[in-house]
């Protein structure tokens, strides 16, 4: 059961031309260049960003613009959709996921934690955790209650804006007046402890931290990227994530 289920979420096979090109000899770049053109114009509103060749023998990978990735034969004329796995001798690896985190480290990394609201570590740091969060998201408000607690196992807590209504909302005007305020970790807690925060406007980077969460995979919140760019998707216990990074 468990390996039917596997095959048919991590090979779901679409059809999308019923005549294919034949595959010809290429230039180095030419076959990327033909499936990054064909895929565009077969499938509507889809950015191609890179095309580069899969570890599977036989099989490319086409990353969009928004950081998702699909699998596809050389001619273009075949589409493998979900996680490409691979069997070890130590187990299966997830192939796609390793991408995606070595891509996400790099995104965190360009970003250079540009104006996020922290809540440093007491005492001695001994890791860092960024998390994507909305002020009104039930699980971001549980996740900020346990900060302290977080701090207090040398955990700095890096806040990133990620609004999920989209700008222009009243949670997004939230969390700008949040940013804008005075005093915005002391504006944070009391906007997750449901208190209403004076409406401050103000140049600001919540569009630029919206923006990277979509580009490194955030679809919701409580998201948490790690140092080595794994993401830890929705609420961990304070105690459980300490754990999680060998601080307890």
């Amino acid at each position: 059961m468990f390996a039917r289920n596997l095959i048919k979420s991590t090979l779901m096979v679409v059809l999308l031309m019923a005549c294919l090109v034949g595959v010809h000899a290429a230039t180095a770049g030419e076959t990327e260049d033909n499936i990054a053109e064909r895929l565009s114009k077969a499938i509507p509103g889809l950015r191609v960003s890179e095309v580069r060749k899969s570890v599977a023998p036989g099989l490319y990978e086409v990353e969009s613009s928004s950081g998702d990735i699909i699998y596809t034969t050389p001619d273009g004329g075949y589409l493998l959709t979900g996680d490409l796995l691979q069997i070890t001798e130590s187990g299966i690896a997830n192939v796609s996921e390793s991408n995606r985190t070595e891509k996400r480290l790099r995104e965190m990394e360009a970003f250079e934690a540009n104006g996020v609201i922290s809540f440093p570590a007491d005492g001695e740091e001994k890791a860092e955790i960024a998390v994507f969060t909305d002020i009104d998201c039930p699980y971001c408000r549980k996740l900020h209650d346990e900060v302290p607690e977080l701090n207090s196992y040398g955990i700095t807590v890096h806040y990133y804006g990620f609004p999920r209504s989209g700008p222009d909302t009243l949670s997004w005007n939230k969390y700008v007046s949040v940013w804008c305020n005075d005093d915005p970790q002391g504006a944070m807690d009391d906007a997750k402890s449901g208190k209403t925060v004076a409406r401050k406007s103000c140049n600001n980077p919540v569009k630029a931290q919206y923006d990277l969460g979509q580009k490194i995979g955030v679809t919701g919140t409580p998201a948490i990227v790690l140092e080595d760019g794994n993401m830890v998707r929705g609420y961990v216990p304070a105690k459980q994530l300490a754990e999680g990074l060998g601080l307890r």
